[in-house]
């Protein structure tokens, strides 16, 4: 059974007393393991795609299945518990605090987690040592540079060792060279066995992926996998 079946999807908005369809009857079908990149000029609904996947974007049609579960059935407080077990996020802006230290914003979703405090920030310092900050655990996020921000954003998507790990533009506000470096740790997290669905403008990025899905004007163009 795959990971992620997307089936018949559509999403509308109200805008200016017009409605507007960023989704349009997608269809995906993802398994365990994958490492997804989808495409697609501004505009073309791929963020709201990820958002739905998310779940925090709710359809105006079709339906969401993961790991067998419907995800837009679940009440409000189910889905919020099914986000919490099963996804792990990653922005472009890395939304970190800037007041804790890598180790601190790494454990913050570690909050709810019924475990003992010296439990989770040993796990959390597996997450950093896995994105390659072992050495940088006390460092304020204005004491790292972009890229290595990024990599404190990726250890606190996987720290709780979601089965999906989804990326919207994670490489959107860095240079070239930090780039291929979080693009590769995303393929050795991959590797590893992790689930990836990753939105990205640049084509680049692609390389990293098993498969590219493009989206344009809310479609699946021209067959969805590339």
């Amino acid at each position: 059974m795959a990971l992620i079946e997307i089936r018949n999807l559509g999403k509308e908005y109200r805008s200016g007393g017009e409605t507007v369809a960023a989704l349009r009857g997608v269809d995906i079908t993802i398994q365990a393991g994958e490492f997804i990149t989808v495409m697609g000029q501004s505009g073309s609904g791929k963020s709201t795609l990820l958002s739905v996947l998310g779940g925090m974007n709710h359809p105006t049609s079709g339906e969401v299945e993961m790991a067998g579960i419907k995800l837009y059935q679940l009440p409000g407080e189910k889905l919020a518990d099914f986000r919490a077990e099963n996804l792990g996020f990653v922005f472009q802006s890395f939304h970190l605090i800037p007041y804790l230290t890598a180790l601190e914003n790494v454990m913050l979703p570690l909050a709810i987690v019924k475990m003992k405090t010296p439990a989770k920030r040993a796990v959390a310092r597996q997450a950093l040592e896995r994105v390659g900050l072992g050495g940088k655990l006390d460092r304020l996020p204005n004491q790292l540079s972009g890229g290595e921000q990024e990599r404190v954003a990726i250890a606190r998507a996987i720290v709780k060792n979601p089965r999906i790990l989804l990326a919207d533009e994670p490489t959107g506000n860095l240079d070239s060279r930090t780039s291929e470096e979080v693009m590769a740790l995303l393929r050795e997290l991959n590797e590893a066995g992790q689930t990836v669905v990753m939105v990205t403008h640049n084509p680049e990025n692609g390389i990293y992926s098993h498969r590219t899905i493009t989206l344009k004007d809310g479609k699946v163009y021209p067959s969805g996998i590339s």
